[in-house]
């Protein structure tokens, strides 16, 4: 994939990086590390310390020693941190997955070993309920695998590699397959992997004991054509499967069957004002922890969509907030609901907004964190 395209697909500009960001409620104030996808000293991995009365962010680490880290994941007891690691990101050799020790409260990680993610562009990491296994997506390759984790935390070989085949009705963006994001179900049965080259949800049975990937029946579902699906999140229930479009700037909502696996689209709902007629472009999508509001990004429109929760999961707009910043990529919301995290990736700031507990609203805590092009959020509990 040549590197313009490769940039244009993840809403880079030439000469912008990438980072990621994951919170880790190690105490009263969280630790959330943010790293900066880069080559050399440049792709560090920085941790701040989230000031829940204020919403401000304190540097307290920095690690290096990993190169051009595009996302992080943590495992459930928040020990172990594994980080994409790619000399070249999006190259003709496969990247790697890099393991490292969370060193308590200090926000330090300590490297432990790294493990091929058998693809390119490899742009999603997520840990299963036991802490066993690691799956990754693998974008430009278009292609997912899963590798097993010891009790040390150290990654094993990957267990299981699958390749998607295919294509949809975008000439540009979707020619081929592009795993762009994969995710464990709540339940710990199902794996779950966006492809916006395919326009599906493709659905794998997990075995957690032997970190393996198989199939389901059905093996996938449909997002609206030419949507290209991007960002899954589960509903705090587990009833619900919600999916953020990037290339119809839109959020697709799936009922979800905890025995087969199988998805249901119960409603797809614009992300941008009515009256909108620019370019812009989905990115990620996350739910409050009490499952009452769900928020998206739209990066070109450069704003934040805010949603309201009905029991059966249906989604109602509340507003379209600014981001405060250039490419809204990703978002991540404290373990308390009370914030919301945004890394602006071109705009190269990060900024934290105060969430109403009632309503739903954002308001900004004040003026963004500048940092090199912070990309994808992961919340953890």
């Amino acid at each position: 994939m040549k590197i313009s395209a490769l940039t244009y697909a993840f809403g880079l500009s030439l000469g912008a990086w990438l980072g990621c960001i994951a919170t880790a409620a190690f105490a009263d104030d969280p630790i959330v590390f943010v790293s900066s996808f880069a080559a050399g000293k440049q792709g560090a991995i920085h941790a701040y310390k989230l000031d829940l009365k204020q919403g401000s962010l304190t540097l307290v680490n920095r690690t290096t020693g990993v190169s051009n880290p595009f996302f992080l994941a943590l495992s459930p007891d928040r020990k172990f941190m594994y980080s994409i690691d790619a000399e070249k990101f999006g190259g003709k050799e496969p990247e790697q997955i890099a393991a490292f020790a969370v060193m308590g409260r200090t926000g330090q990680l300590r490297p432990l070993n790294r493990e091929s993610s058998r693809g390119t562009a490899s742009c999603y990491l997520h840990v299963d309920a036991t802490g066993k296994t690691v799956v990754v997506a693998n974008y430009s390759s278009g292609n997912v695998a899963s590798l097993p984790i010891k009790s040390d935390g150290s990654l094993g070989e990957p267990a299981s590699f699958i390749q998607h085949t295919g294509s949809s009705v975008d000439p540009k963006r979707q020619k081929e397959p592009h795993a762009h994001s994969i995710v464990v179900s709540p339940n710990n049965r199902f794996v779950y992997a966006a492809d916006l080259g395919l326009d599906q949800v493709l659905i794998y049975k997990l075995d957690a004991s032997k970190s393996t990937l198989v199939a389901n029946d059905p093996p996938f579902a449909k997002t609206p054509a030419g949507a290209g699906p991007r960002h899954l999140t589960f509903h705090p229930n587990g009833k619900q499967l919600y999916v953020i479009n990037e290339l119809l700037n839109s959020v697709t909502v799936f009922d979800m069957n905890a025995d087969s696996g199988a998805l249901t689209e119960k409603q797809t709902i614009s992300t941008l004002p009515a009256d909108f007629t620019g370019t812009s472009y989905c990115a990620d999508l996350k739910i409050t922890p009490n499952g009452k509001f769900l928020y998206g990004t739209n990066r070109g429109h450069d704003s934040i969509a805010a949603y309201s929760i009905a029991d059966n999961g249906k989604l109602t707009l509340i507003g379209i907030e600014p981001s405060l910043g250039k490419g809204p990529q990703n978002l991540a919301i404290t373990a308390g609901g009370e914030w919301l995290i945004c890394a602006n990736m071109p705009g190269k700031n990060v900024a934290v907004f105060a969430i109403d507990a009632q309503t739903g609203k954002l308001k900004s805590t004040g003026a963004p964190v500048e940092m090199a092009s912070p990309s994808c959020i992961m919340l953890l509990p």
